[in-house]
């Protein structure tokens, strides 16, 4: 039996982005676009360019390398040609490989929000389609608010979505933009919009008003439509969007929708899902979701004494799917086993190969749940997960030694009468037995450390020229005078156009953030070869 293909669209760098106190910057894009690879979605929605700077500068260039990046934006406003709409040119122009557009397809809301007939939104819709296409562009049309306005005027709604169809769109995309409406409307209205425009060219996209994102989506895949749009983990406005992380494995793994269809994301990288998600919740610095299906640390957890009884029997008594199939792990049992598995799926990952049997595992298996509980986190940071590794198997070359590091920190007048706050740093560091100090001072405690800290490396200062520290994280783990922080470093290699995290942790801020410039460092140089 033939499957049908199912393609699974990203918004967490558009729709997710309205979360209330989300902002992503250009490099934080860049990540998550990374990420999203790792994953295997099909398309990446980056944002609207032309918008706001951040998402001009991310659409300047091609940020993936399998998915199709995605431009977002508005058919062309009523009035005006497509050739004379500057806001459609700039996404047209773009350094994208589709567009998607959105379009009234509620006829309540094209009188009240777009002021035009619906004459001319229908227009606006075909000549926008032909508009894209014609640039090179996979053109889709995002029918806003479709389920509302069907159930409204069904012959206008669907007249927006044959409309898009025939002008070319490769998608046409069914919104519940009010995450509104209910599976069985769902299904239903899906079914009849097949008459208009095949399931092979019709997409959905759900918010989680009333808790029925996901469970929308299905029944729209049940019904016939090919594309699935959502988030990581959730995000988007109000409520959220559809979780591609709950998603993912339920079209992978459940035989419903597994026996028929078929996504881009391999087994092994389902295996990667659970980190990918945790990832993506430290760039936004926040806490995993404990409860969270499939990929939360409790999702497959029994505390029930009769419930863990039956698991220790046979695990399918109280499970659904296999954890580690979606790289998560039983919490039950004694034995280390599921641990271990996940441990050699991650060095692998990083580029480290080391045989299953190795006496060494144990150590370093033990060695990370011991830093875990201590509050290190090590999904966002590989660089530091894989410098733990490699000292683990004798792999790290000893660089250099820090001996002793200062910080001061200064608030007074300037010459000018200006009140300024100044840090200094001194930093001791040993290499090849010989000492070095460095002073530096900087606009804060962190800064002053990382300039003074990369000042005067020896031997090792040309392998490290183009390193520079461009994200800082900080989160308080705990509450009270003694909280444990943790930091998050992003750097960059100007030379290499490598990325990396580095994470550290204690109850001093300075010397978490101290801690995670060290790996850093030291990472610059493993990757380097230096020696």
């Amino acid at each position: 039996m033939t499957k049908d293909r199912l393609y699974l669209f990203d918004t967490t760098l558009r729709d997710g982005a309205q979360t209330s106190g989300v902002d992503f910057s250009v490099n934080e894009k860049i990540v998550i676009a990374d990420l999203l690879e790792r994953l295997g979605v099909d398309y990446v929605e980056g944002g609207y360019p032309g918008a706001n700077p951040a998402d001009t500068e991310f659409f300047a260039e091609k940020r993936t390398t399998n998915a199709i990046f995605t431009a977002f934006g508005m058919t062309k406003r009523a009035g005006r040609s497509a050739s004379n709409d500057p806001g459609l040119q700039q996404i047209l122009a773009s350094q994208s490989d589709a567009c998607c557009f959105v379009a009234k397809a509620w006829d309540y809301h094209v009188d009240v929000a777009l002021g035009c007939t619906n004459e001319e939104n229908l227009e606006a819709i075909e000549d926008t389609v032909k508009a894209a296409t014609a640039a090179g562009k996979e053109a889709m049309i995002d029918c806003e608010h479709f389920f509302d306005g069907y159930k409204a005027n069904p012959e206008y709604a669907l007249a927006c979505a044959r409309t898009a169809y025939q002008a070319g769109a490769r998608w046409v995309v069914l919104c519940d933009t009010n995450g509104g409406t209910l599976p069985d409307e769902i299904h239903a209205i899906v079914t009849q919009v097949q008459e208009v425009v095949p399931g092979s060219h019709l997409g959905i996209h759900t918010h989680d008003d009333t808790g029925h994102a996901v469970a929308n989506s299905l029944a729209a895949v049940d019904a016939g439509v090919r594309q699935v749009q959502g988030t990581l983990n959730g995000l988007g406005e109000r409520c959220g969007n559809a979780n591609l992380i709950t998603l993912i494995p339920t079209l992978k793994l459940k035989p419903q929708f597994a026996d028929k269809l078929e996504i881009g994301v391999s087994a092994a990288q389902l295996k990667d899902i659970t980190a990918v998600s945790h990832a993506f919740d430290e760039i936004l610095n926040r806490s995993p979701n404990r409860h969270a299906p499939y990929v939360g640390e409790t999702a497959f957890a029994t505390k029930a004494g009769i419930h863990a009884s039956a698991i220790l029997k046979d695990p399918r008594t109280y499970e659904h799917v296999m954890p580690e199939s979606v790289g998560n792990q039983r919490r039950v049992l004694v034995s280390d086993q599921a641990g271990k598995s996940n441990l050699l799926g991650e060095l692998s990952r990083v580029g480290i190969t080391v045989d299953k049997s190795d006496p060494r595992l144990d150590a370093l298996l033990a060695r990370v749940k011991e830093r875990e509980a201590e509050g290190y986190a090590y999904e966002a940071a590989d660089a530091s997960f894989e410098l733990l590794a490699r000292r683990a198997l004798g792999e790290v070359p000893d660089f250099f030694q820090v001996d002793s590091f200062k910080v001061m920190v200064e608030r007074r007048f300037n010459a000018i009468g200006d009140l300024i706050t100044v840090s200094e740093a001194v930093v001791k560091v040993a290499v090849d037995g010989e000492t070095r100090m460095s002073v530096a001072e900087g606009n804060g405690p962190v800064n002053a450390l990382d300039m003074a800290l990369r000042k005067d490396l020896g031997k090792y200062q040309a392998a490290i020229e183009g390193l520079e520290l461009i994200d800082y994280k900080v989160r308080i783990l705990n509450g009270g005078t003694d909280a444990v922080t943790r930091v998050l470093i992003e750097s960059h290699d100007a030379r290499t156009q490598r990325r990396w995290f580095t994470i550290g942790v204690s109850s001093n801020i300075v010397d978490a953030s101290f801690q995670a410039l060290v790996d850093s460092i030291t990472f610059a140089l493993l990757k380097a070869g230096s020696s």
